[in-house]
């Protein structure tokens, strides 16, 4: 299994947001702001979708990395850290996924 991670990854965004480079995507998805990043994630979204319902195993593994990197700089933009993300899905664990959606429902 791989050593890199989504903790990395997020390391990496942030490091490459800061550095101005007019070669990096990152650099300019961070100039975009998070609109353009948010329609990235999205458009993302929906071809890993279609991947999946396609059966298209190599395509949903390169869609998804797509979807995670787009999504951790949908998240710094918005100063929202993985640790946060992951805690919350810690927490939901301590109950059953079909009682913590209704607790959602206001």
């Amino acid at each position: 299994m791989s050593q890199f991670d989504l903790a990395r990854l997020e390391a990496i965004i942030a490091e490459r947001a800061r550095s101005g480079d007019g070669n990096s995507w990152t650099a300019k998805l961070f100039a975009k702001g998070t609109p353009k990043a948010a329609q990235k994630l999205g458009e993302e979204a929906v071809e890993t979708v279609i991947a999946a319902v396609s059966h298209d195993r190599d395509e949903l593994i390169s869609e998804s990395a797509d979807l995670l990197y787009h999504w951790l700089v949908v998240l710094t933009l918005e100063g929202v850290s993985l640790d946060e993300v992951m805690a919350e899905l810690e927490n939901r664990t301590a109950r059953s996924g079909i009682d913590e959606k209704a607790s959602r429902k206001g």
